[in-house]
Formats: structure tokens, C-alpha cells, sequence
């Protein structure tokens, strides 16, 4: 029989769920349907089925469990733990860490100790920020779909899908949803830590390691369990550290990751094609398409802008935390070997990770965290671990992209300080002091009119210093 042979993962269920919704159809319907080539008791077992499943969907008319439950599928299917060895070479792990970072960073410890995650629980951890970042994509993706199906249905559809709006636009949001948990599921299969994606995918001072993934990380380079699972802690405890310690700064990087997601606009051409020609009964096109990324354009200007800001500050987070890391793991034999593998792995990404940037359009991998890292070396080198580390203190004395083209008038300023010098005003200095003056009110300065604040305005740069 046709229902035999059904994929397992066919999407037919949830398509005719999205499109008639809660109240199932009437015999009108499925007679409409029959005539077209659709199997009626196949269709009412699907409904059936499908009943309460709109319940689920959130305010946008997609629902997530789908991709949770897919994550966890995939996080879990080996049905492999955490044994207690694995969980006490981590515990020791992460102790030795904590007092070697406290000679290679003035930032303090954590509040709580770091853990360990089974794949599954790193799934649980972090798939409600995943969604949070995920979610405007899946909205322009939905939006999109609702209206070129609208526009391709063949008149014999259109009475039925009048009014189905909300549960229509679901389809493309909530296959998405499903890929999303595909990938966050493999994604669980390779990342090491909390932190090895680069951003703030736990809850604030948490620190986590995935023995599962990285112990065969270790046999595969012949490293020791316990060097690879030390330098492994250090890195996540020196990630988990900066965040905390920097309470600005993982909202800044969401809210980077953010702007990006929200500029994501869908091919409309490309989708209206696909609608063209959608076979209800056979969805595969529709996941291959948004798999591949076939469906999200070229990035638009203002999205360029907000990868580099975005790369710029993984960058310097990933920088500051390789150099940190490498002056605690001194003692460490294989420090070298390991950083050069995590550095491979951060370069490439897995599998995953690749997916990842097809499905968002968005890749986490910076490109100059080597320049990133020479600059915070040579930070440290000048003015020492304290002054380095209170750059962090504020996001307006965080090193910019020009500071890691050329840290040295970053370094001459905070040499100056070092000595008690004040240094020079730059052009930022000047506009915040007569910002704080109150000189700098509308545009207009205090010595012209009120009517008259362009000519003010024009003048102003003369008077700035040389």
C-alpha cells in the first residue's frame, strides 16, 4: 500500500494540519481532495492525528516542539552517558583550571563550578537561545510561503484555503523549525563545550564541558583524556569568566546576532517557483531547498555591515580567550598540539555548524581571531594582564576592528595611563564632553541661536583640535 511506503519523515501530516486547521474538513472537502489524486483515509488519519497539534504553536503560528524533539532524537539515539569516570576527571579538571586562570587573568572566578552535559543536555541548554536567534528567519521564511502558495494554489484550493491565513504561513516556519532541530541535534554530536560556538549559549556564569565529544577528539590526536579535557575546561571557564564578567556583553552579541537574523529577506522568486510546484505529498523539495539555503539571497549591504561588526566582536572574545588560555595552560604538554586543533576546528566548523550557516545564513566562524589574538598578546606584553583585562569593563573601551589592524595607539593610551598621563582627546573625547556639558543639545551650540543651529553646526568641526 501507498501509506507502507511512506517516508516516515513526510510532512504531509503537518501540512493539511497547517492548512485547514483545528476543525478538520468536511465531505465536501475530502471529495474535492479525492478527485484530485489525495488518499481520503489517509488524509482523515492525518487529521485525526493532528487535532491538538495546533495548540502548540506559539504567537507566530510556529511551533518549536518539533525541533526540540528532532534535537533530542538525534542528541540521543547512541543512548550513550556520562559515566562517573568522565564526570570526576571533569570535576578535576575544571578545579586545576580555575587556579591556573587565576594566574593568567585578573577576572574572577565563577560562582558555581563548571559541569558536565550529555549531548542531550547541551540540546536542553541551549535550544531556547538558538530559537530566540533562529526566530526571524523562520518568520520571513513563514511570511513568505504564506503568500506564494497563496499566489500559485489552483482555483479548485482557493475556497478551501480562504481564511486559513494563521495556519497556512505555519508550513514554512515550522518545516524550518524542523530543520533548525536537525541541526542543533548534530550540532550536539561535535561541539566540546558550552562556549565552542563562540556565543553565549548558556545561562550567565555557567561553564560546561561534553566529555562525549571531545574524548574521542583526544583518542583520534592521541592526546591524553586529561590534557585534552584540561585545556578544554580552561578554554569554556575563561569563556564562562569574560561574559560574566562583562554583564553588557552578551546581549551585545545576541543583539549583533540579531540584527543580522532580522535583515534575512527570502528569495521571492526562488519560493514562488518552488510553490509553483509543491507536492503536498512530497515536501522533500521544500527541506532540500532550505538546506542548501536556496531560498535566503545574497546578504543585503546593511546585513554585511552587521556580520562585520558581529565577526569583529567574536573575534576579539575568541582572541582574549586564546590568549588567557594559552598563559594558563603553560604547564600543560600537549597545550600546543590541543590549540592547534581547536584552532583547525574554529576555522573550518563541522559538518553542523556549516549547516547552521546555510539554514540562518549567518556563519559563527570569525576570520581574524589570529590578528584578534596577536593584538591582545601584544596588550599584555605592554601594559600587563590588569589593564588589559579592564577593557572589558565597558563596551566603549573595547579594542575596535582598527585596534586589531594596529593595537599601537590602543597601546600608547593605555601606556599613558599606565604612567598617570592623560592622554590626548581624540574626536569621541570632544563630542561625550559636550554631551556631558550640556553644550551639545540638538545640534546647536550655546553661542548661536536657537533658529540658527546650522551655521552652529558648521562651525563646529573647525573648533575641534588638530
Amino acid at each position: 500500500m501507498a501509506d507502507d511506503d511512506r517516508n516516515p519523515d513526510d510532512d504531509l501530516p503537518e501540512l493539511f494540519r497547517q492548512l485547514f486547521g483545528q476543525d478538520g474538513m468536511g465531505g465536501d472537502q475530502l471529495a474535492e481532495l479525492q478527485k484530485m489524486g489525495f488518499d481520503p483515509a489517509m488524509i482523515q488519519r492525518a487529521m485525526q492525528q493532528l487535532q491538538g497539534a495546533m495548540a502548540s504553536a506559539g504567537e507566530g503560528g510556529i511551533s518549536w516542539d518539533a525541533a526540540t524533539t528532532q534535537a533530542l532524537h538525534i542528541a540521543n539515539k547512541d543512548g550513550a552517558g556520562i559515566t562517573a569516570a568522565d564526570r570526576s576527571a571533569a570535576d578535576d579538571a575544571f578545579t586545576l583550571a580555575s587556579l591556573w586562570l587565576g594566574e593568567a587573568t585578573t577576572i574572577s572566578d565563577l560562582p558555581g563550578p563548571g559541569v558536565t552535559m550529555t549531548r542531550g543536555g547541551w540540546v536542553e541548554a541551549t535550544l531556547p537561545v538558538w530559537q530566540e536567534l533562529a526566530e526571524p528567519v523562520a518568520t520571513s521564511i513563514a511570511d513568505a510561503f504564506t503568500a506564494a502558495l497563496q499566489e500559485q494554489s489552483p482555483p479548485e484550493m482557493q475556497q478551501m484555503i480562504a481564511g486559513a491565513g494563521r495556519v497556512m504561513r505555519t508550513i514554512g516556519g515550522s518545516l524550518f523549525a524542523a530543520q533548525l532541530g536537525t541541526v542543533v541535534g548534530n550540532l550536539s554530536t561535535e561541539v566540546v563545550s558550552g562556549g565552542d560556538v563562540g556565543i553565549p549559549l548558556l545561562p550567565d556564569g555557567q561553564a560546561a564541558v561534553v566529555p562525549q565529544n571531545y574524548a574521542q577528539l583526544a583518542r583520534d590526536l592521541e592526546i591524553p583524556d586529561d590534557q585534552f579535557a584540561l585545556y578544554i575546561a580552561t578554554r569554556e571557564l575563561a569563556h564562562a569568566r569574560l561574559f560574566r564578567h562583562a554583564r553588557w556583553l552578551r546581549l551585545h552579541v545576541l543583539s549583533q546576532v540579531s540584527d543580522f537574523a532580522r535583515g534575512v529577506r527570502v528569495d521571492t522568486g526562488a519560493l514562488e517557483e518552488l510553490a509553483g510546484r509543491f507536492d503536498p505529498q512530497h515536501p522533500e523539495e521544500l527541506r532540500e531547498a532550505l538546506e542548501s539555503g536556496a531560498l535566503l539571497p545574497e546578504r543585503s549591504e546593511s546585513q554585511q555591515a552587521a556580520l562585520a561588526r558581529l565577526e569583529t566582536m567574536l573575534a576579539t572574545i575568541e582572541g582574549w580567550v586564546d590568549v588567557v588560555t594559552a598563559q594558563a595552560t603553560t604547564r600543560l604538554p600537549a597545550a600546543d598540539r590541543i590549540a592547534e586543533t581547536v584552532r583547525r576546528r574554529r576555522a573550518v566548523g563541522g559538518p553542523a555548524e556549516q549547516a547552521l550557516g546555510t539554514l540562518v545564513g549567518l556563519e559563527l566562524r570569525p576570520r581574524r581571531i589570529r590578528e584578534a589574538a596577536s593584538m591582545w598578546r601584544a596588550i599584555t606584553d605592554a601594559v600587563g594582564i590588569e589593564a588589559r583585562d579592564e577593557l572589558w569593563d565597558s563596551p566603549d573601551l573595547v579594542p575596535t576592528a582598527a585596534d586589531i589592524d594596529d593595537p599601537s595607539e590602543l597601546i600608547a593610551r593605555l601606556e599613558a595611563r599606565a604612567r598617570g598621563e592623560e592622554p590626548a582627546p581624540d574626536e569621541f573625547d570632544d563630542a561625550l564632553a559636550r554631551l556631558l556639558s550640556g553644550e551639545d543639545n540638538g545640534g546647536s551650540a550655546t553661542s548661536g541661536s536657537s533658529e540658527e543651529g546650522g551655521p552652529d553646526a558648521d562651525d563646529g568641526p573647525d573648533e575641534q583640535p588638530v
